[in-house]
């Protein structure tokens, strides 16, 4: 992947997203306090916030360009976008939703290799209803690799997770990657998921991207195994 991010200008309140980035590591992950911008910046890369300014350009495809009136819509970026609450439709089992946009997988991706992938194959009769939150993570994710995405978007999928199902979980974002080589962009305010999942590391703080780097030169063990941000 190669996600270039420059001089992208959102209105938030009470800041303006100010966003200047390059990215190109396996999982990538958008560290930062809460009301930071994380979202906000997810969602202009996933074309569900239209910036005011700047370009955005994925493996040498256009997303968005203010300055030549270029804004590409969510359907036609390609781009997975997994949301805290995973999404499911509720009123379908788990099979209807990982089938829901199955139709536009790529090759190599199916249906029967996703299933196994993130063990979820003794749920696909069940309501999502039915489901722990474990399960329903695993269920969103199988969902957005079965659209054959170029990149798969995830804000904070693990935030309502306790930490043995966090501890659990994660596992599988990594065999996504591997099984399937789709790229990720990770926003969390957790510092031990960001270490234990991403490759490289950008900090927001207030809508700014002020630091980026690996893990480990960002973050420190505090109390192991649980980690805290290097000073700088």
């Amino acid at each position: 992947m190669n996600l270039e991010i420059a001089g992208l200008r959102l209105p938030l309140a009470p800041f303006v997203l100010d966003a200047d980035a390059r990215l190109g590591a396996r999982i990538t992950g958008l560290f930062g306090a809460s009301g930071a911008g994380k979202t906000s910046l997810l969602e202009a890369v996933a074309g569900l916030r239209r910036p005011a300014a700047g370009r955005i350009v994925l493996d040498g495809a256009v997303l968005s360009d203010a300055a030549r009136g270029v804004f590409l819509h969510p359907e036609r970026r390609h781009i997975a976008y997994v949301p805290q609450d995973g999404a499911l439709f509720p009123h379908l089992n788990v099979r209807q939703n990982l089938c829901y946009s199955h139709a536009a997988g790529r090759p190599g991706i199916t249906y029967r290799h996703v299933v196994d992938v993130l063990d979820i194959g003794g749920l696909v009769e069940r309501r999502v209803g039915a489901l722990s939150g474990g399960e329903r993570q695993r269920v969103a994710f199988g969902r957005a690799v079965l659209a054959g995405p170029r990149l798969l978007l995830l804000d904070e999928p693990l935030a309502g997770l306790d930490a043995e199902l966090k501890r659990r979980v994660i596992p599988y974002l990594h065999t996504i990657r591997d099984a399937f080589g789709i790229p990720m962009i990770y926003v969390s305010h957790d510092a031990d998921e960001i270490v234990g999942l991403c490759e490289e590391v950008v900090l927001l703080d207030r809508g700014r991207c002020v630091r980026r780097g690996t893990p480990a030169e960002l973050f420190v063990a505090s109390d192991a195994p649980h980690y805290v941000l290097r000073p700088g």
